[in-house]
């Protein structure tokens, strides 16, 4: 074995893991190095760019950008967790990950990508909400509406990533300690086990298949009632502004909801871990980084915040300047 371990019973517990990561060739390390580097700084940046355009603007105060703000922050948090320890991998000899790190690293993962996925069930809801019934919209959606609804996305994801985490780090693993992958995902950690898995592979499918039909069914029921009332809209500006809205919330649905079905919703026998943490680094690491300008761009009130705030430190600039 490859790592340190302890010798219990004639039977070495692994007590210290190996994330094998994309590859071993040097200049493909530095290349992924380089690029991952600038996502990650992308996303934060972004993303942390986002929640204080929000706090900042008093145009965007607001439950949809509350929302926002929130998804921001998750998706900042999201990359942190597992960005910065793969990029030391890429440069590091020693790729090994403790047994306690790695528990945290899943138990933290688990929750912000659970928490996403209500989220975004709750952002839907919200922009049901707004268009279909605006004169309506600040007493629906008070502070008592979307406050809760940002407290349950949150306890949802924690007791969902407990459960999986206790689940997975309650087996042995007394075999090979290399995960194939770039961080502690569950499905590379199950192929390493040598317990009898069968349990947690129907809880992986169970827990996240319930979550992804419950959230999903939840936005598409919410934007069908969009789409009603879009369709009994006259002014052709109101619809043009509806759909810039809430496209830029379905391509964000979509592809976060889409790889998530991909890796975890299918028979543990279809798992191809090298193909797999293509995927997942998508849906990690990829999607957190894409969300600020898939919501920035496309909506005119964040787009108009953005540039209030670069007029004023050019107008603060040439001030200082002149003086």
């Amino acid at each position: 074995m490859d790592a340190q371990g302890i010798q219990i019973n004639n039977v070495t517990e692994v007590t210290i893991f190996i994330l094998m990561g994309f590859t071993d060739d040097f200049d493909m390390k530095v290349l992924l190095f380089l690029l991952f580097l600038i996502i990650y700084l992308f996303t934060v940046i972004g993303n942390l760019g986002l929640v204080f355009l929000v706090i900042g603007d008093s145009g965007l105060h607001n439950p949809m950008y509350y929302f926002l703000s929130v998804l921001s922050f998750l998706d900042a948090c999201f990359s942190t967790v597992l960005t910065p320890k793969m990029l030391v991998n890429f440069i590091a000899k020693d790729k090994s990950i403790s047994f306690v790190e790695c528990a945290t690293q899943m138990l933290l993962f688990v929750t912000f990508g659970t928490t996403e996925c209500f989220l975004l069930a709750a952002m839907a809801y919200d922009r049901y909400v707004a268009i279909y019934n605006p004169l309506l919209y600040s007493v629906s959606m008070s502070p008592r509406v979307y406050v809760p609804l940002i407290i349950a996305s949150y306890t949802g994801g924690i007791l969902h990533a407990t459960i999986h985490t206790v689940a997975t780090f309650n087996l042995s693993f007394c075999g090979s300690n290399e995960i194939k992958h770039v961080f502690c995902d569950i499905p590379p950690l199950l192929a390493i086990s040598c317990s009898d898995t069968h349990i947690n592979q129907l809880l992986l499918f169970y827990c996240v298949g319930s979550i992804e039909i419950i959230t999903i069914l939840i936005v598409l029921v919410s934007y069908g009632f969009i789409l009603l009332a879009i369709l009994r809209m006259h002014s052709a500006e109101g619809r043009r502004k509806v759909f810039s809205t809430c496209g830029a919330h379905l391509t964000g649905v979509s592809i976060y909801h889409g790889t998530i079905l991909f890796m975890y919703v299918r028979p543990s026998s279809n798992y191809a871990l090298e193909h797999d943490m293509i995927v997942s680094t998508f849906y990690t690491i990829i999607i957190p980084m894409l969300n600020p300008i898939i919501y920035s761009l496309r909506n005119n009130d964040v787009k108009k915040a953005m540039k209030k705030i670069f007029e004023r430190n050019w107008f603060i600039k040439k001030i200082h300047v002149s003086n």
